[in-house]
């Protein structure tokens, strides 16, 4: 008789349900067999709900295929903070792409984000478009991102067929549809939300060493307590939105 230990090697093999469900290692009694069996079937059906889940997630990009060579994904970063540029990422997808678990950046760890990052930057045609704080403060924060998601498009290798963007409209000269939540519904949004996220968080994290006291690493912008804390004892920083609160109202009190 095999040891559970050989067993359980076994298993951890399979790759279906219906090699859990047919196996001879169900009628076997002992615990650590009974235990390996449940782990890979929740493992497998795991990876299933993420496969159904990306393949839903291609519908988009799925209805645009047959005319459309390069559809791209256009999502950003950094509307929200109180410091920072506001970054945004157009993705174009190659045929047959697949990474079951791309989702919206802000649903993904740290970690999972930047392993995804490295797939797409390898993978995919990818643009980045940056606006800054001087531009964030003359323009307003919306007009800023549809500036640095314009920049995102015409830095692409390729010119795309059709955009799908997250919640705003590009006016980029090329053919678009707006999706709200697009970066949990598109697969090609939810790759530029990754490439904008992670693109926005090493530059936030560059800046933390370039002005120390403000704790950008962590809060990326935002304006945490700390954050605040070092606006109040350092005053504000080139990067600092100054069209915004509390930031607008420190300049004017000093």
């Amino acid at each position: 008789m095999k040891s559970v230990y050989e067993i359980t090697a076994e298993i951890a093999g399979f790759s279906t349900l219906a090699e859990i469900e047919n196996c001879i290692y169900q009628g076997d009694g002992r615990k650590g067999v009974m235990d390996a069996l449940g782990r890979q079937k929740r493992r497998i059906e795991k990876e299933l709900a993420l496969l159904d889940k990306y393949e839903g997630m291609r519908r988009y990009e799925r209805e645009l295929e047959p005319g459309c060579s390069f559809i791209a994904g256009v999502d950003e970063a950094g509307r929200g903070p109180i410091a920072g540029e506001v970054v945004a990422a157009a993705v174009i997808l190659p045929d047959g792409f697949l990474l079951p678990g791309l989702d919206d950046s802000k649903k993904l760890s740290a970690k999972k984000r930047e392993v995804f990052r490295e797939i797409i930057m390898r993978e995919a045609h990818v643009g980045v478009g940056i606006a800054d704080a001087g531009e964030i403060d003359a323009m307003n924060i919306y007009e800023a991102a549809r500036v640095a998601m314009q920049r995102a498009v015409e830095s692409l290798p390729v010119r795309p067929d059709y955009l799908l963007v997250d919640a705003m409209t590009v006016d980029a000269g090329v053919e678009e549809t707006s999706i709200i939540k697009g970066d949990a519904n598109s697969v090609s949004i939810a790759a530029a939300s990754v490439i904008a996220k992670t693109t926005r968080d090493r530059m936030m994290a560059e800046y933390d060493m370039l002005y120390p006291g403000y704790h950008f690493s962590s809060n990326k912008g935002y304006g945490t307590k700390d954050h605040l804390a070092g606006l109040e004892d350092l005053g504000a920083t080139p990067i600092h939105r100054k069209t915004f609160e509390p930031v607008k109202s420190l300049i004017l009190k000093h």
